[in-house]
């Protein structure tokens, strides 16, 4: 009895012991920021993201590799936006000036989803009136669509035969970086503290 108690506690123990090598290895994956998602992605980080073509506030046309330099919170909205965009685009800035705070470094970037009203005058405006680091830009329809394809976000316009129409849209917020592409979206529940820290884990992971 005393032998049976022995191999089953050792049992125990081998089995312990696999759980927590696979739990701080992350399963065997090689995903150096395992420890910072909090979010799961269909097709993987991989899926979200990659090149885009779009107009800045000068009227000049610029690719992702212009603007995101530095890690970047991306975000896709339009400045007509009655609540939701000057919430989340207002938190966006909090996070980056938390995180300033800290030492690091982060862009806001600001993506229209409505072309025919933010033209690269009203963009400029936008960007300036946000402060701080803030890239606002617009494009062609088709560029537009292209970077909200690429992102895998959603916009959908209601008829514009309305002056004050208004666009429906997707609300994540998406961290990226020139080195590593995406990394992790945000929803509009996480707060300005939250992201900080779940970016800067990223950051610190990069980094090591």
């Amino acid at each position: 009895m005393t032998r049976l108690l022995a191999i089953l506690a050792t049992v125990v123990l081998a089995i312990g012991l696999g759980a927590m090598w696979i739990l701080t290895r992350g399963g065997g994956s090689d995903d150096k920021f395992a420890q910072c998602r909090s979010s799961q992605i269909a097709g993987g980080a991989a899926a979200i993201g990659g090149p885009f073509e779009l107009v800045n506030g000068k009227g000049e046309t610029v690719t992702d590799k212009d603007v995101i330099t530095e890690p970047t919170l991306v975000y896709f909205g339009y400045t007509f936006c009655p609540d939701v965009c000057p919430f989340d685009m207002s938190r966006n800035a909090d996070a980056v000036d938390i995180l300033a705070e800290r030492g690091l470094s982060v862009t806001p970037l600001f993506i229209s989803i409505d072309p025919d009203r933010d033209t690269p005058e009203v963009m400029a405006d936008y960007a300036f009136n946000l402060g701080g680091k803030t890239i606002a830009l617009t494009g062609s329809p088709e560029q537009v669509k292209a970077a909200s394809k690429a992102y895998k976000t959603y916009y959908k316009a209601h008829d514009k035969g309305d002056e004050f129409y208004l666009v429906d849209h997707s609300t994540f917020t998406y961290l990226v970086t020139p080195e590593d592409g995406f990394l992790e979206f945000f929803k509009r529940e996480d707060t300005a503290e939250q992201m900080a820290d779940k970016v800067e884990c990223f950051l610190k992971q990069a980094a090591s």
